[in-house]
């Protein structure tokens, strides 16, 4: 990966308009509209590190949102975002599209992923809460056993986990068994291909854009079938801007993975389970969430999550075995699946509360 905080060329963004797009134009402050303000702090090729801001009448905590890094648009975190900004000094790691990435840039594996949000960590310094959602889960987690074996001032004052997948071996989603299926050879040979030479990314290893729309219509129909989460968000989608950002069109907002980072992926978390098995390394340091003594950790997973399965996030708190019992705290939100969890009334009504608690309760400084 790169390491320069800009790149020596205008980047094109997974999402090129975040305000309005990715997240509300205003904040309701005062009685009135406040428009909200986005600055970049930090931007390498492969993600930026932005700050969403307005002119809020009181000081709110510094909370650093890690997108997931999962083949889904940034999109998908509107109903999310556009709720966290009125809470917190919010700032948002997102992750470039690698069809825009020219090969020169070098791979981005899972190691990378790591060194981003460890990067953003120390860009804001103490006292930031570190949120991470499904995929970003992990390398949140990895990220805060680095600095807190470090013994530095940078480490999260909370870590906050919803719908990872940190122990695979837990109730095994289909995703999980499909991953541990085929081998690293078929993945390259068959699923893996080369960003075209229309591109700017020409030549660059990728997981394609087409094939995880695949995967997603695949989802939607056998919730279809079922009757499960998605089927029922279709029939009524409860998210906070139906209009202008109806749940499909999110849910379906599909993007390129980098090549490196799907097979990473594929072989430590799926196959290997390393970091639940105490194996995970990074630039040659393990990674051990045992380590963190200081930051409070709080995990929550959805009772019909099919994605992300039962126990594999609450397993945090099984590795990070020194952190004091007055640090914890484990939810499972019932009535919901994966999406419930930052999407629709469920989200908004039951676990934002329970984040803006938490970060309350554990202010870190």
């Amino acid at each position: 990966m790169a390491a320069r905080l800009a790149p020596s060329y205008s980047l094109p963004w997974a999402d090129e308009v975040f305000l309005g797009r990715v997240i509300t134009r205003h904040v309701p402050c005062g009685g009135r509209d406040c428009p909200v303000a986005e600055s970049i702090l930090m931007e390498t090729p492969f993600f930026s590190l932005r700050r969403f801001s307005y002119a809020r009448p009181a000081a709110a905590p510094r909370l650093l949102l890690v997108a997931p890094l999962s083949g889904t648009r940034a999109l998908v975190l509107h109903d999310m975002l556009s709720c966290l900004l009125p809470e917190f000094d919010l700032h948002g790691l997102f992750w470039a599209d690698p069809v825009n990435i020219p090969a020169a840039e070098g791979p981005f594996g899972l190691a990378d992923n790591i060194a981003s949000v460890l990067a953003a960590l120390r860009c804001l310094g103490a006292g930031t809460h570190l949120l991470g959602l499904c995929q970003s889960a992990l390398p949140a987690l990895a990220a805060t056993a680095l600095l807190a074996a470090e013994g530095g001032p940078a480490h999260p004052a909370s870590l906050m986990l919803l719908g990872g997948k940190l122990d695979t071996s837990l109730n095994p989603a289909r995703v999980d068994i499909l991953m541990r299926r085929y081998s690293r050879e078929t993945f390259i040979s068959q699923v893996l291909s080369r960003v075209p030479a229309s591109e700017p990314g020409h030549g660059r290893l990728v997981y394609p854009a087409h094939l995880q729309e695949m995967m997603m219509l695949a989802y939607v129909s056998r919730h279809m079938l079922s009757g499960g989460e998605v089927f029922r968000k279709l029939l009524h989608d409860d998210g906070g801007d139906i209009a202008g950002h109806p749940f499909i069109r999110l849910l379906l907002s599909a993007v390129d993975i980098p090549g490196e980072f799907f097979l990473d992926t594929q072989a430590q978390v799926f196959c290997d389970n390393a970091l639940a098995r105490g194996r995970m390394t990074w630039q040659d340091r393990a990674v051990n969430p045992g380590a963190i003594t200081r930051t409070a950790l709080l995990t929550i997973e959805a009772a019909q999550d099919d994605i992300a399965g039962r126990g594999q996030t609450q397993a945090a708190h099984t590795l990070c075995r020194a952190l004091p019992e007055v640090l914890r705290a484990h939810h499972v939100q019932e009535e919901i699946g994966h999406f419930g969890l930052f999407h629709g009334a469920v989200w908004r009504g039951a676990i934002l509360p329970r984040l803006c608690a938490f970060t309350e309760t554990h202010p870190g400084l």
